[in-house]
């Protein structure tokens, strides 16, 4: 998002519940890889979503820049609204639209295809009392997963599963802060870069800390696939 499956769970990551985290966690499996991906602008449509929500409560968003504060007006004015108002405007947002918002195209069925070879995860930075009703969102999308409400950098996140996983552990997320976050705290985590809504997508070159940035899921799908086929590979040789 913006700066500023089988059993699927909600579960709360840094500054959450960490039993319960880590409760989720010790359930994947460590022989399997790991996908941890985003959902805001990576699985749903955010941006489309909060613009049509904006004038029901008298604003309108503006995407001209990577960034809500300063995108979003009062309707008929020049005023943006500064940094205080958006976090309430944002909350709002969340409580009339976390269970309405649009899939990504491609997003479901690069899951399902995916999940042959990746235990999927889905670390979210929504709000933590909107969890719940993200994850049975997603389930209706056809996204049936465990989701992780996250807060702050998702990088000890990503290292609390990295560590359980003996295998290869993927990152997908949109903003180039949390990119650096698992960079720094879980660097040998694959790291992709991924803007769903192309007008964003053409504010911003790949984040510094990934490895690969992709402008769709089938570019992505086919990338992890292939990573996945060459561990195997590369393991089998190493066997013989």
């Amino acid at each position: 998002m913006f700066q500023h499956g089988a059993n699927s769970a909600v579960v709360s990551g840094k500054n959450g519940n960490m039993e319960k985290t880590l409760e989720i966690i010790k359930h994947l499996n460590p022989e399997k890889h790991v996908l941890l991906v985003d959902a805001d602008e990576v699985l749903l449509q955010f941006v489309s979503a909060i613009e049509k929500y904006c004038p029901t409560i008298g604003y309108e968003f503006k995407v001209d820049s990577f960034a809500l504060t300063g995108n979003v007006y009062k309707i008929n004015t020049e005023t943006a609204l500064s940094a205080d108002e958006v976090k309430i405007l944002l909350d709002r947002f969340f409580d009339a639209c976390v269970d309405a918002i649009p899939v990504v195209r491609g997003a479901a069925d690069a899951l399902a295809a995916l999940s042959v070879h990746y235990q999927v995860v889905i670390l979210s930075n929504v709000p933590k009392k909107y969890g719940a009703r993200r994850q049975k969102h997603l389930a209706k999308l056809g996204m049936d997963y465990p989701v992780i409400a996250n807060k702050g950098g998702k990088g000890p996140t990503v290292k609390l599963v990295a560590n359980q996983c003996r295998k290869q552990t993927a990152f997908i997320d949109d903003l180039p802060p949390h990119h650096a976050s698992v960079a720094q705290h879980s660097p040998e985590t694959h790291r992709i870069h991924y803007i769903a809504d192309e007008r964003l997508a053409g504010f911003m070159s790949k984040a510094p800390d990934a490895h690969h940035r992709f402008d769709s899921w089938a570019d992505i799908t086919t990338h992890l696939t292939a990573m996945a086929h060459d561990y195997k590979v590369h393991k089998d040789e190493a066997k013989n």
